[in-house]
């Protein structure tokens, strides 16, 4: 099983939208099949992820609390979202988890990886997940700096059912998010779906028109 996650932090405290508890440092999948107040926290996260006071040729941060805190979401050239794919094999209980190197935003690497093979890393010391084509066999290595590091193998046209499944979820959850964002940021609704649809590296849905 391939699951696009976000990493998440504390969600108290925030209340600019409707947003789920979700565990700190856990991992929120992300699909069609979420609620409207858990695709609150994956927006609140992924913004905060851009959270950052602006410098250079940016514009500067606007007073009020909502702009404020989209600010960076909406006005980076290059967006980060924590987190990245999971890969679970059923198998064995072994969980494959994304690296603080190549986040959500950075999922099409797996594609490239797939086609054109070689070493793809996810993370550093102390934990090192790491990815190896060999041949027709994927092989993923939990920790790489840790021997005897539990392992997940499978062929590269298994990964690449993975992989297009994974898309999937993440064109429903961008779906699912245009619709959020026309209803809780009616007035920003089609620069958040563009954004979102930066990080995520995916078309941008069709959105209703802004009030």
């Amino acid at each position: 099983m391939m699951q696009p996650v976000l990493e998440m932090t504390t969600t108290d405290g925030f209340d600019l939208w409707p947003v789920a508890e979700i565990e700190s440092f856990g991992f929120l999948p992300l699909s069609g099949e979420l609620s409207p107040a858990e695709v609150g926290t994956a927006v609140m996260r992924i913004a905060g992820c851009n959270d950052v006071d602006p410098d250079g040729d940016r514009p500067p941060r606007p007073v009020a609390a909502l702009d404020s805190f989209l600010h960076g979401l909406l006005t980076f050239d290059i967006l980060f979202a924590a987190g990245g794919l999971r890969v679970t094999d059923d198998s064995t209980g072994v969980t494959f988890l994304p690296g603080c190197c190549d986040g959500l935003e950075d999922w099409r690497d797996w594609q490239r990886f797939v086609d054109d093979g070689g070493l793809l890393g996810f993370g550093h010391d102390p934990v090192s997940p790491i990815g190896e084509r060999f041949g027709d066999v994927v092989r993923l290595t939990v920790n790489a700096e840790r021997s005897g590091s539990p392992v997940i193998e499978l062929s590269v046209t298994e990964l690449r059912h993975l992989l297009a499944g994974a898309e999937r979820d993440l064109v429903d959850f961008l779906a699912l998010a245009a619709d959020w964002a026309s209803r809780q940021l009616p007035a920003h609704c089609s620069a958040v779906t563009a954004a979102l649809s930066r990080v995520l590296d995916l078309p941008a849905p069709t959105v209703p028109p802004e009030p």
